[in-house]
């Protein structure tokens, strides 16, 4: 049976509904991104747009995931050791800076998500434990490789560079003089400061 024809047409319209959703976003930010103004983006209804997502948080949901698979997994996973984690953390800091829109969809989205009947908590939840999992396992490189203070517990590492990383992200939402690179910069300093080993 083939399912070519209506299906994939049905697939192809939604991926161009989520790439012009990421552009409204970046450009108009949570806020200022309306159903209206994506529908009419991709040269649909407002209803006809809720036939490929079930409400606004839905489609929102799908923006996030998209911008994972853009990203590459987030930029971030997949690092060998901390060096190559530092290297591609602030790589993604600085491409944050570009699409504030994005960052503040985030945000605010892993807040509302913590609402168990939220679209988005799924996302959050099922993202949360493999980009940790890779975290870990960049430090436990360095460990290996004499560069890392072996004191530190790659669990807890994880952990606080979550934490530090989102809560940059909402202080350079608030104050966009926020250094975001050079801040996880020097949290990876302190890492593997040899001082850290005696901690």
């Amino acid at each position: 049976m083939n399912e070519r024809g209506p299906y994939a047409k049905g697939i192809a319209k939604r991926e161009e509904i989520l790439e012009q959703a990421l552009e409204v976003i970046g450009r108009e930010g949570f806020a200022g991104a309306s159903i209206k103004e994506v529908a009419e983006a991709v040269n649909l209804s407002q209803a006809g747009l809720l036939h490929y997502f079930d409400s606004k948080e839905d489609l929102f949901t799908a923006v996030l995931r998209k911008r994972d698979q853009i990203d590459g997994g987030v930029g971030v996973t997949g690092a060998a050791d901390l060096p190559e984690l530092r290297e591609r953390f602030q790589a993604l800091a600085r491409h944050n800076t570009g699409v504030p829109g994005l960052v503040e969809l985030f945000s605010r989205m892993a807040v509302e998500a913590a609402d168990q009947g939220h679209p988005a908590n799924t996302f959050f939840r099922d993202r949360g434990p493999d980009m940790r999992a890779g975290f870990a396992a960049a430090l436990r490189g360095s460990q290996d490789r004499g560069t890392a203070p072996r004191g530190i517990d790659p669990d807890s590492f994880s952990r606080l560079l979550e934490a530090v990383s989102d809560g940059l992200q909402l202080q350079w939402l608030q104050d966009p003089t926020v250094d975001m690179v050079g801040l996880l910069g020097e949290f990876f300093d302190l890492v593997t400061a040899p001082e850290a080993a005696d901690g």
